[in-house]
């Protein structure tokens, strides 16, 4: 494995372990609209989190998600000509989690959601635009400290630590091959050179830290 991040022993691990939330999965919003792609990409274990918006319109009925995941795919499948949706999962407004990329709800898939920094994390996207001044619902900030609680319990990182990532491009804030120590649930800007996931979202991801610290059991 690479030297990304401190071993944690198995007893930490298991000691901070949380549970796996409701995952909507991909089959229920993608249905047939899926495209031919190339098989998933993995890394050994996850260790930290990017937390993303999708830059989409707000006051969406949750009912519509599935279609407005939909249309999400088939722009970064279509006018981006990526192989698949970026994030390995988005929340929607109403606290509803659904998976994103392929490759399995409980496997560290490798996301295209963070330049530089897509191996060993996962890309959790809140549905919608959060800019300065707009609401954040508390159902979407708990939704995304379960998924990051249930993801870096798996390896016993703490949501409130740094942790050490290695930049695979030059693309990032940091040159290829520097160590960068970042949050372990960081924001999109943490890692790159733009305004995601949003000032009011950003503003809002040292309560997510301590709700996911807090799932994990520590004090």
């Amino acid at each position: 494995a690479d030297a990304d991040a401190e071993a944690v022993p198995a007893a930490a691990t298991d000691r901070y372990a949380a549970p796996r939330p409701d995952i909507v999965p991909r089959s229920v919003w993608l249905g047939d609209a899926a495209r031919a792609q190339p098989a998933p990409r993995y890394d050994d274990e996850v260790v930290a989190v990017f937390v993303h918006h999708t830059d989409t319109p707000n006051g969406y009925d949750c009912a519509d998600v599935p279609a407005i995941l939909r249309g999400v795919y088939q722009g970064q499948t279509g006018a981006r000509d990526w192989d698949d949706i970026g994030y390995n999962f988005v929340v929607d407004r109403c606290g509803t989690v659904y998976e994103g990329r392929a490759g399995g709800i409980d496997r560290p898939v490798t996301g295209a959601h963070t330049q530089g920094f897509n191996h060993r994390t996962t890309g959790i996207a809140a549905l919608g635009t959060y800019t300065a001044g707009v609401p954040v619902p508390d159902e979407l900030t708990d939704a995304i400290a379960a998924v990051a609680a249930w993801k870096l319990g798996e390896t016993g990182t703490d949501p409130r630590a740094k942790v050490a990532l290695v930049s695979s491009n030059g693309l990032s804030r940091y040159a290829a091959g520097a160590t960068a120590m970042l949050p372990a649930v960081a924001g999109h800007d943490d890692g790159y050179q733009t305004s995601c996931p949003g000032a009011a979202l950003s503003a809002r991801l040292a309560d997510v830290r301590d709700t996911a610290a807090r799932l994990q059991g520590r004090a």
